[in-house]
């Protein structure tokens, strides 16, 4: 007899949540985890909670208060006199934050009965896993498992990461001073959000993206707003650009790329790397046993999140797709129900994005250019925050909604947002998107006045050329 009915290998947000709905489901759940704090401490939550969503959010925030204070302020009323940060508190409140959420999670864990076993997990076979910590090696067997190892920063060989002067994301959270002119190898999620934290608190940033058109997954006309908003921040971002080589010469690092002009070179005192992501499945012996992974590292499921051994499956960053920690939590609920035979499936179509910078980025469902390739119909509404009374009031009115639906069903085919709590918004598109309504059905719903939400009935309401407002 197995030690456990299931063992889920990593304890991200894909791997906790799986374990945490298992043992609700009554099953014997151990989970797997390596992270330690600085202090050499378990630590559970993953990259998500340890370097990841919640410290970036926490330095976002400090952040855009700063920001506000300094540039926002006085326009409503409000003055200062001597205004300054410390930057050594911003990240103690950070790294208290991140210790209060991973505290939790054990909380959580000792509350459903969930074994936390901290090391390194190795497969030997299909139900045998070997585990590695600083107190030897151990052994347990599972009659199912689920792997949830998560995702790692992409490196590249021209720019090296020594976290000092060339830093990863993890290395980008953790800067004791802020650094006067900083770079930024891409300009996706990452690259934006870190950017941001860093101009607000006075860095030259400079960003290079290699693709040739800014943030090609997002609506381009909403990418084409942020753009603008950014710059005007103070964040400069170059696209088209292919950097050939970062060298760290006298405490510095000295960039060179090409772009359309030609060889280029810049100057900086830090380098941030943040080209992606890759699948954290290396030495996890999941190859060797017969799961079966592709070139890029990503392990192969079937629409049941089953590897290729019918025991074992695979959840969130580690099986491609969004790396996105709310898509990763839901394909472990989606495996847990399953486990408990519960018959579960999860929609793709409808999983959120978000880009925390200010204003924020969010979108869901299709783009325009997507439609145009699939020939399909379409019809939009667009409404500008400007034109938002509870924007105005806010003191940001950057940006739009864009609803996107059907030219003969109406039914809702993409959501897209620039604009303030973007973020929050959204997921009253998601709610409307997974229960397929029309924009019609969006537009009947009545708003409260005066909210952000109102541009989202304004949008729907100008699909059919009838807004209010605007």
């Amino acid at each position: 007899m197995s030690d456990y009915n299931v063992v889920v290998i990593g304890a991200g947000p894909a791997g906790y949540v799986a374990a945490i709905r298992c043992s609700q489901l009554h099953k014997k759940v151990a989970c797997i985890d390596k992270w330690s704090d600085n202090n050499g401490k378990a630590s559970l939550g993953g990259t998500c909670l340890n370097v990841g969503c919640i410290p970036s959010k926490a330095l976002l925030d400090s952040s855009h208060h700063y920001y506000f204070s300094q540039k926002k302020a006085a326009e409503h009323g409000i003055q200062y006199q001597n205004l300054n940060f410390d930057i050594a508190t911003m990240q103690a409140r950070k790294n208290k934050i991140v210790k209060t959420l991973t505290q939790g999670i054990a909380s959580l864990f000792k509350k459903n009965k969930i074994t936390h076993l901290h090391g390194t997990a190795r497969f030997i076979d299909g139900q045998q896993i070997e585990i590695s910590n600083a107190d030897g090696k151990s052994t347990v067997t599972a009659d199912n498992i689920i792997i949830a190892t998560g995702s790692v920063p992409t490196n590249i060989p021209i720019a090296t990461i020594d976290n000092n002067f060339i830093v990863d994301s993890t290395g980008a959270l953790n800067f004791q001073t802020v650094p006067k002119r900083l770079g930024v190898i891409g300009a996706g999620a990452i690259g934006l959000e870190l950017g941001s934290v860093w101009s607000r608190l006075g860095s030259q940033v400079t960003i290079l993206e290699a693709m040739p058109d800014f943030l090609a997954m997002a609506d381009q006309k909403i990418a084409l707003a942020a753009r603008r908003e950014l710059k005007k921040q103070g964040l400069q971002i170059h696209t088209g650009t292919n950097v050939s080589s970062a060298i760290i010469e006298n405490e510095e690092v000295l960039i060179t790329y090409q772009d359309n002009k030609g060889e280029q070179q810049l100057t900086v005192d830090k380098l941030i790397v943040a080209v992606g992501r890759k699948p954290n499945t290396e030495n996890l012996g999941a190859a060797e046993i017969g799961i079966k992974i592709d070139q890029g590292g990503f392990i192969q499921v079937n629409q049941q999140r089953q590897t290729a051994m019918a025991n074992i499956y695979a959840i969130g960053d580690v099986i491609g797709g969004p790396m996105l920690a709310h898509k990763g939590s839901e394909e472990g609920v989606m495996v847990a129900e399953q486990l408990a035979g519960k018959k579960t499936e999860m929609s793709y179509d409808t999983v959120p994005f978000v880009i925390y910078t200010w204003p924020e980025i969010a979108w869901v469902g299709k783009t325009e250019a997507q439609l145009k390739a699939d020939n399909v119909n379409y019809k939009l509404g667009q409404f500008p925050f400007i034109a938002s009374g509870r924007a105005k009031a806010h003191g940001d009115t950057s940006g739009m909604v864009r609803i996107l639906a059907d030219s003969v069903t109406d039914q809702i085919l993409g959501v897209h947002i620039f604009g303030i709590s973007a973020s929050e918004l959204i997921s009253e598109a998601v709610v409307a998107m997974e229960l397929e309504a029309s924009a019609e059905d969006l537009a009947r719903i009545i708003h409260a006045h005066p909210t952000l939400s109102e541009a989202l009935h304004e949008a729907a309401l100008g699909v059919d050329g009838r807004m209010i407002h605007a």
